[in-house]
């Protein structure tokens, strides 16, 4: 006659000295050194869009989209069902959700946007909330936040027309001209083979169209080894100018409504964002 043991006692192991699961904790109101920095930056004002944000970094339906967006890789699309050059990156609608999120909570802008005292510490309290749910989104989000401010010192002409769709913190992911979009994101290139971070040895060069000068319309030509975000909507690229290296809006699409001859070779197996 054959007894079965009971399944507890079939078991090899049990499980210890593990933290639970923090899910449904606030990031914010249960980080008591964060929300002293926040006040201590005089950003106090800002404590309503932390804690609502903080609300969401541990809850378990963002928590799924954001792996989600991680363990579903995006895809590089060069051509559309028709045979013409598209080049654009398709993600995870979970992606998509999460970068909205961070858009709507205004980490891309925020310090843009308030001229309030602690704009920049409410802000990067929003970002370090938001790396603990997930970093890959944060690079157009980076991108954008740093482009403005460089736009508005430099070349207010282009601010004028850009920083607007910038500022919005409405994420529109759809792959049609800014003109048309409700918000844009910014991606960076600058790294080449042959140069890595020495800018000074790049070999990317750009043109003018007609009279050279800040503002003016270039001609860009080369190749670039890495692309941050290389699916956004307008490309902020390093290429050697007349004077020397120089840094160049360039827009997926051009006035006249077609795309901008922008070649993407292949998406790098990388950590973070692809």
């Amino acid at each position: 006659m054959a007894y079965l043991q009971p399944r507890s006692e079939l078991r090899t192991h049990s499980v210890e000295n593990q933290s639970g699961p923090l899910e449904g904790l606030n990031a914010f109101e249960n980080d008591i050194v964060l929300k002293e920095a926040v006040r201590r930056g005089g950003a106090s004002w800002a404590e309503a869009n932390l804690t609502s944000l903080g609300a969401k970094i541990y809850d378990p339906a963002w928590m799924e989209r954001a792996e989600l967006a991680n363990r579903v890789t995006p895809e590089l699309k060069r051509f559309d069902r028709f045979g013409r050059r598209v080049d654009t990156v398709e993600f995870h609608p979970a992606y998509h959700d999460i970068i909205g999120m961070a858009f709507q909570h205004d980490l891309h802008a925020l310090a843009a946007r308030d001229s309030r005292r602690g704009a920049h510490v409410a802000r990067s309290a929003a970002e370090l909330m938001f790396a603990q749910l997930e970093c890959g989104v944060l690079c157009p989000i980076d991108i954008t936040y740093g482009v403005i401010p460089m736009l508005r010192m430099h070349q207010p002409d282009l601010a004028e027309q850009w920083v607007p769709l910038m500022l919005s913190q409405d994420y529109d992911p759809r792959p049609i001209p800014h003109w048309e979009k409700t918000g844009v994101t910014i991606a960076f290139t600058s790294t080449e083979k042959q140069g890595g971070s020495d800018i000074r040895r790049n070999s990317t060069f750009a043109t003018p169209v007609g009279e050279p000068g800040p503002g003016r319309e270039y001609l860009i030509r080369g190749h670039k080894w890495f692309c941050s975000a290389a699916g956004a909507d307008v490309i902020f690229v390093v290429a050697q100018a007349e004077k020397g290296p120089s840094c160049f809006l360039v827009p997926r699409w051009l006035p006249d409504g077609s795309r901008n001859p922008i070649q993407l070779e292949r998406l790098k197996e990388k950590m973070g964002n692809r």
